[in-house]
């Protein structure tokens, strides 16, 4: 056969993602505050969307009858005066006070208000305008490495020692302890190690007393020496400090040479300290979850599912103001501009509504199935994957697998994560329904609970129990993996506690 060139016409398919899909692949995925920001950048960079003005309008009809009731319950002029006051200087007024001794940190920002209060105060719109944001006020908490920096500048260290410092801060992780060893720092910073080392004992007086030490058992030493209650004995206590994890309290009496109630008495020392001294300085944002689906029960019994209407996007596209605009341009580009806003504005509006609609068909699946939970508790959870949901609203398993992501339901046992009805199953012994892996943690859980300090349950004698009593077919090593996810020590050392307890009564 010859080689030339020639022409074919083949016939394929293939799956192409186009920006649009992607962008409501996206939404999908993230929560209500991701998706609030998402669509405010939206808003800012196409003039053709804009907010549901009508659902405000009603936000704010109910937020005006719930203070026209407030206003009805209160009594006296403090009512009337909370109505019109705005700024800083007029919540100075009503209390008969300075600015200073309420709000210390916005002197210089309530200055102007202050000069035009009594103008201020006969101009209604002016106030409500003004109203004061008590959010705004709160100072900023100081962060840890705020918090040592501003100790390490008043120490008088020189600059070397300066340098040292500053990096063993950086190198300090959320408990308060140093990540790097001196000998990787000393590396580092091309010193010697005794040199970290000093500088290391210096910064260790600093507060929180604890930080800078390298484990857990250093930590506890600076926290007691602080205490003065350092002694031979107390140091030999934190050298065998996996005797007390394991709690074998008469190995360690033997190797201290301490008898019962000393060894108690320096066990409530510990319990005293710290163990990670610098998480009092974490200063990271919480953030409240809130619900996307609620779930009630009705009169009749059945179950009610609403989407929260409060973390909705509301937007709409004006049709108007495009057709306005659409009749002046005269540049292609422009044109072409507008024509893009106009399709990737209601490609939004169809996306937003796309995801809550799928969002309410994956939680009414959820509820379907886990009625059981709801009425019951956890030991009715019945076993859930994302394929089961797929199957029954018919969509692909990766769909299901962003809706669940970082989404809640409120329910009338709580507030859960979506991703929290989808456990693995376990097969029964008996022929009956398999078992959801969280009702058999449960389980196993109120056995551990129920047990006598005279007959602690082994992982075999467990998994035997729950085969009898609940048909489970469980195996050791299973019943034993579930209990350390639930930090439940061992027999062994949980024999080792009652005793202890029983001792104690």
């Amino acid at each position: 056969m010859g080689l030339g060139p020639r022409l074919e016409i083949r016939q394929s398919q293939s799956l192409t993602l186009t920006p649009q899909l992607m962008q409501s692949i996206k939404l999908l995925q993230l929560g209500h505050l991701e998706l609030a920001a998402f669509v405010n950048e939206e808003l800012e960079r196409n003039p053709l969307l804009e907010r549901n003005e009508g659902a405000d309008e009603f936000a704010d009809s109910s937020q005006n009858a719930n203070q026209e009731i407030i206003k009805e319950n209160s009594s006296g002029n403090m009512g009337e005066q909370t109505q019109t006051i705005g700024s800083a200087s007029d919540i100075a007024n009503v209390y008969d006070t300075e600015v200073t001794n309420i709000f210390p940190e916005q002197v210089g920002q309530d200055s102007i208000s202050q000069s035009t209060s009594s103008h201020s105060a006969n101009s209604n719109n002016f106030s409500r305008a003004q109203t004061a944001d008590i959010d705004s006020y709160i100072a900023n908490k100081a962060t840890l490495s705020e918090h040592l920096n501003a100790q390490i500048s008043l120490m008088g260290l020189n600059n070397k020692e300066l340098i040292i410092a500053h990096h063993l801060v950086n190198n300090l992780d959320e408990r308060g302890y140093l990540d790097s060893s001196c000998a990787d720092i000393a590396k580092l910073l091309g010193s010697s190690e005794q040199e970290i080392r000093k500088v290391q004992k210096k910064l260790q007086s600093c507060d929180p007393i604890g930080v800078f030490a390298s484990d857990l058992q250093e930590s506890m030493a600076i926290q007691l020496r602080e205490r003065d209650r350092l002694d031979p004995m107390m140091e030999k206590l934190l050298d065998n400090l996996s005797l007390i994890a394991s709690h074998d309290f008469v190995a360690l009496e033997r190797i201290i040479g301490a008898d019962k109630e000393d060894i108690n008495d320096m066990l409530l020392e510990l319990r005293q300290l710290d163990p990670k001294p610098a998480l009092a300085f974490d200063c990271a944002p919480m953030q409240a979850v809130v619900a996307d689906v609620f779930v009630k029960q009705g009169n009749d019994g059945a179950w009610l599912i609403e989407l929260n209407s409060d973390i909705l996007p509301r937007v709409l596209v004006n049709r108007t103001y495009y057709a306005s605009v659409s009749k002046k341009l005269r540049q292609p580009a422009e044109k072409s501009f507008l024509v893009d806003c106009l399709q990737s504005a209601n490609w939004l509006t169809k996306s937003l509504d796309q995801r809550a609609q799928t969002i309410l068909k994956v939680a009414t699946e959820i509820v379907r199935v886990q009625s059981g939970f709801l009425l019951h508790g956890i030991s009715h959870l019945k076993p859930m994957t994302l394929k089961m949901v797929a199957d029954a609203i018919e969509m692909h398993e990766s769909t299901i697998s962003r809706v669940t992501a970082n989404k809640y339901i409120s329910t009338t046992r709580g507030l859960f994560e979506m991703k929290f009805f989808f456990t693995a199953s376990l097969a029964s012994n008996i022929g009956g329904e398999e078992h959801s892996a969280a009702s058999v943690r449960h389980a196993i859980k109120k056995m551990i609970d129920d047990e006598q300090a005279t007959a602690i349950l082994s992982d075999d004698r467990i998994a035997e129990m729950l085969q009898n009593n609940l048909g489970v077919d469980i195996a050791r090593r299973t019943v034993a993996k579930y209990r350390e996810a639930m930090d439940i020590p061992s027999s062994i050392i949980r024999r080792r506690i009652k005793k202890q307890q029983y001792r104690a009564n």
